[in-house]
């Protein structure tokens, strides 16, 4: 999935600089439960195969398997909570590719990690930048479950620079597409 994501940086956050390309940052792990599954299903993918053993055993899945949306929502939620960017927040605004190659299962022991892959200043925004970066979340056997990649001109994601240079910084009006987006280039 390809998604870009404004970064704020509260006080604990991670700055651009504190980044290197090639950096690998790990979270979680979480483990599923079939009342996980179930819940999630029941709320927002209601389809046979993701409420009951049963049609999922008649199904191409052979078995219960969570809902591909779901597995987003967890992979947002070990991110978050394994605070990958420190207490800088994560805010998507796009997604342009996402894969789910392996279904997950009940039972299944899921860990996330992202990858920054490319780490630039904004050339209009003097204190934030922008970083790609690839977002992978695996199961117990290391399957690739769930795959993003957010970058540059799919994604990206918006990182402050420092915090001294952030107060001097000139605030951007609301756009007619709800925000301004002339300083993000």
């Amino acid at each position: 999935m390809a998604a870009e994501m404004a970064i704020g940086a509260p006080a604990a956050g991670r700055l651009l600089e504190d980044f290197t390309v090639g950096e690998t940052i790990p979270a979680g792990p979480i483990e599923v439960t079939p009342e996980m599954i179930v819940a999630f299903a029941r709320a927002y993918d209601p389809q046979p195969f993701h409420l009951e053993e049963a049609a999922g055993q008649a199904s191409l899945f052979g078995g219960l398997a969570a809902s591909g949306w779901h597995t987003a929502a967890l992979t947002m939620r070990m991110l978050v909570e394994g605070r990958v960017l420190g207490g800088t927040p994560l805010i998507g605004a796009g997604v342009e590719e996402l894969r789910w190659p392996v279904a997950v299962r009940p039972g299944d022991r899921l860990h996330a990690r992202l990858e920054v892959l490319a780490i630039r200043p904004s050339r209009s925004v003097p204190d934030r930048g922008w970083m790609r970066v690839q977002v992978s979340t695996l199961n117990q056997r290391d399957e690739l479950v769930h795959g993003e990649r957010l970058a540059r001109a799919d994604a990206r994601l918006l990182v402050p620079l420092t915090l001294g240079t952030r107060a001097q910084a000139p605030r951007r009006g609301r756009g007619s597409r709800g925000g301004d987006r002339r300083g993000l280039s």
